[in-house]
C-alpha cells in the first residue's frame, strides 16, 4: 500500500473520530442546556407559588463568567483624566492620585477604582445631547460600558453608565455624569481597574439557585418582593489590597418591584444595589 494511500486513510479515520466525539459534545451541551432551562423553570414555578411573579424568558445567563484578578492601572487612570482635563501627566504614586489642569478642573482617583472629576463651567457642553456627549467621553476614557441611561430635565441631566467586561455588566462599577446649565460639571463613580485575562476562578452557577436565594430572603422578611422584571448574570468588583488589587467575581442582578439586588454567586448573600455597593 502506497504511503499516500495510508495517509489518506489515516486522515479519513481521524475525521470519523472527530465527528464521533463532536456528536457526544453536542449531545452533552444540549443536555446541559435543557437541564439548566428545566432548573430555571422549576425555580420560577416555586417563586410563583410563593406569590412572586416571574417569566423565565427575562433571565440573561452567561456561562463564560468566572472570577478574575484585577489590578490598579495608572495608564487607565491617566486616560480617564485626559478625557476631561486634556494633556495630563501621571502624578506621583500614592493611595490617592490627583490630576489637575489649570482652567479645566481636577480628577481624583483612589486605589479601589473610585474617582471624581470636577469641571469648571463650559469646559464640556452637551450641545450634541447628553447621551451623545457621554458616549464620546466613554470612548475617550477607554471604558467599556452598557448603554447609558439619562434622567432629569433638559440641560440638567444625569447620565448613568454601568461598566462592563466583554459585554457582561460589572454591577457595582457605576459612573454618573451630572450636567448643569448644559455643561458637564462632575463625573463620579467607580471604574474597572485592569483585569488579568487569565481566567482562573470558578464559573457562575445557574440562575435557578440565585432565584431560590432570593425566595429565602423574602421568607426571612429581609426584603419584600412580589414581581421580578429581570435577572442578569454579571460581575461585582471587590478590592483585596490597599493599592487596588482585587477581583471581579460572578454575581447576579435581580431587578424587582422593590428595587435592585446583587446576589453574590459564591455565598448567596443578597444586598440592595447602590452607588456605594
Amino acid at each position: 500500500m502506497s504511503g499516500s494511500r495510508v495517509k489518506t486513510m489515516v486522515i479519513a479515520a481521524l475525521a470519523v473520530i472527530n465527528v464521533f466525539f463532536m456528536t457526544f459534545i453536542i449531545r452533552d451541551t444540549v443536555a446541559d442546556a435543557r437541564s439548566e432551562r428545566q432548573a430555571i423553570e422549576n425555580a420560577c414555578a416555586v417563586l410563583r407559588n410563593n406569590g412572586i411573579e416571574i417569566d423565565p424568558d427575562i433571565i440573561k445567563s452567561n456561562g463564560a463568567i468566572r472570577t478574575m484578578r484585577t489590578a490598579r492601572g495608572d495608564e487607565a487612570e491617566a486616560a480617564i483624566a485626559r478625557a476631561f482635563l486634556g494633556v495630563t501627566d501621571i502624578p506621583e504614586q500614592g493611595v490617592i492620585n490627583l490630576y489637575e489642569k489649570a482652567g479645566r478642573g481636577t480628577a481624583e482617583f483612589s486605589s479601589g477604582g473610585a474617582f471624581e472629576v470636577v469641571l469648571n463651567e463650559g469646559v464640556i457642553t452637551n450641545d450634541s445631547g447628553a447621551l451623545r456627549t457621554v458616549g464620546r467621553l466613554l470612548r475617550s476614557m477607554k471604558l467599556e460600558a452598557k448603554e447609558p441611561v439619562v434622567s432629569g430635565a433638559p440641560g440638567y441631566e444625569t447620565v448613568t453608565a454601568v461598566s462592563a467586561y466583554k459585554g457582561a455588566s460589572i454591577f457595582n462599577c457605576v459612573i454618573e455624569f451630572d450636567f448643569r446649565d448644559n455643561s458637564l460639571r462632575s463625573v463620579k463613580g467607580r471604574y474597572m481597574t485592569g483585569i488579568d485575562a487569565a481566567e482562573d476562578g470558578v464559573k457562575i452557577s445557574t440562575a435557578g439557585t440565585t432565584l431560590l436565594c432570593l425566595l429565602a430572603a423574602v421568607r426571612r422578611e429581609e426584603i419584600a418582593c412580589s414581581r421580578i422584571y429581570s435577572v442578569e448574570a454579571g460581575y461585582q468588583h471587590s478590592i483585596a489590597g490597599s493599592f487596588g488589587d482585587g477581583v471581579i467575581v460572578p454575581a447576579w442582578l435581580i431587578t424587582a418591584d422593590s428595587g435592585q439586588y446583587i446576589v453574590d454567586d459564591a455565598t448567596g448573600e443578597i444586598r440592595r444595589l447602590t452607588m456605594d455597593t
